[in-house]
């Protein structure tokens, strides 16, 4: 089953009711830089990132619990998400949840689960991070529209949520609300999901793709759906592979760079907006180190740390300082110092070699991290957060005070405290 259209956007107002007082009390975030993140994930309107320190944050859309804050409400700039500090990676689903894992190998998720794409055994969507069964040798996980697919330590694909186009791979269209193994295979090396597809590679190098392929996505040579794995072509030696809304990018180990599938605004980079059901190598270089798909737009990165972009550019997700769409890669700056991209829905996240975050593109929902809601079509740094320890309060006196009276209050960790306001009755 799959939902349609913009997501709606609800308000969960708190009544709080209370006698003597009322405490609300404003966190402030400290701005470094080095070495701050290690791993960044992009989601449709949301990003979540892991720091150095292995805690976890996350910003921006948040109408499904998302963000994982225990909160309905979008957030601007970075916030922690509990005190963890063992998060070892993380993927922002393409709709409305997250899924990620802790160094212990637990498998963790929240958000939207209307079709199961938690993985918990409900379709009731969480606000904050739940475990997801007992299995402690998850390796990897990627967080697709509706549904999630993951590989254990021992090479082993399981997968769950949606399935109306087998976009899961177990053989059938049922949708799934706790992990089923795909297969038996036990060589899956890496698993990337779209919107409705999903493409993996082996570690023997061979390419395999499955679900949605009405726009040849799959790069099968057909536009059937297929609900089981397939393979693609015959070449094995693949190295990388990422799956975007309805198109296909793909790194082989000789450095070439490939895409197929949809091609309406220039996102496979072949110079056309023509769809191709079959894997072409885009250009001749055959330095290209990282690729990431977006929803119409394709970002990669080559060996010498340079940046390039393109596709759909409306809201400036490109970054070359401009909203005009581009059918071929174009350089995004002079800069050579790019290591970790991650293509969101209409905006990119990516990471400098010092591990300084950067920003661009669509940014209505606060996505960018940047503290506003301005759309930027050029890179953008983010400030790296440090969270302040919550204010800790022992008393109050008077207990009871009337407008104007002075309130003497005792505690711990008030450094960085913005405001204290007191109210009731």
């Amino acid at each position: 089953m799959r939902k349609t259209g913009l997501q709606f956007f609800y308000s969960f107002p708190c009544h709080i009711q209370t006698v003597v007082v009322a405490f609300l009390i404003g966190l402030f975030m400290n701005n470094i830089h080095a070495q701050c993140f290690k791993q960044i994930a992009a989601g449709q309107y949301h990003t979540v990132a892991i720091k150095s320190d292995g805690s976890l944050w996350a910003w921006g859309h948040n109408s499904h619990g998302e963000l994982g804050d225990g909160t309905y409400s979008n957030k601007k700039s970075p916030v922690q998400i509990g005190s963890a500090t063992s998060w070892s990676s993380v993927s922002a689903g393409r709709f409305g949840h997250t899924a990620a894992i802790k160094t212990d190998g637990t498998l963790w998720a929240w958000g939207d689960n209307f079709n199961g794409e938690l993985g918990d055994g409900t379709n009731t969507e969480k606000i904050n991070p739940v475990q997801i069964g007992t299995a402690t040798n998850w390796a990897s996980i990627s967080a697709g529209y509706y549904h999630t697919v993951a590989i254990k330590t021992d090479g082993s694909l399981w997968a769950w949520g949606s399935n109306g186009d087998g976009e899961l791979g177990d053989g059938t269209n049922a949708d799934k609300n706790s992990p089923v193994q795909i297969g038996t295979a036990n060589n899956w090396a890496s698993v990337s999901t779209g919107s409705h597809h999903t493409v993996a590679i082996k570690s023997d190098g061979s390419l395999w793709a499955w679900g949605s392929n009405g726009d040849g996505e799959l790069g099968d040579g057909t536009n059937t759906n297929k609900n089981s794995p397939v393979q693609v072509g015959t070449s094995t030696n693949w190295s990388s592979v990422c799956a975007g809304f309805g198109h296909t990018a793909a790194i082989k180990t000789d450095g070439s760079l490939w895409a197929w599938g949809w091609n309406n605004s220039g996102q496979l980079g072949d110079g056309t907006n023509t769809s191709k059901n079959n894997p072409m190598q885009i250009g001749t270089a055959t330095n290209w180190a990282n690729v990431s798909a977006g929803d119409y737009h394709t970002l990669a990165t080559k060996a010498d740390g340079s940046l390039w972009a393109w596709g759909y550019n409306v809201f400036g997700q490109l970054g070359d300082g401009t909203t005009t769409g581009k059918y071929n890669p174009i350089q995004i700056g002079t800069t050579a110092n790019w290591a970790t991209i991650n293509a969101g829905a209409y905006f990119n996240m990516a990471l400098d070699i010092n591990g300084s975050l950067w920003a661009w593109g669509y940014n209505v929902f606060g996505q960018l991290g940047d503290g506003t809601t301005v759309n930027k079509n050029t890179p953008t740094s983010i400030a790296c957060p440090v969270a302040v320890p919550t204010p800790i309060i022992s008393s109050f006196t008077p207990t009871i005070a009337t407008t104007g009276t002075t309130v003497t209050i005792t505690g711990t960790n008030f450094t960085g405290a913005t405001a204290v306001s007191l109210g009731g009755t």
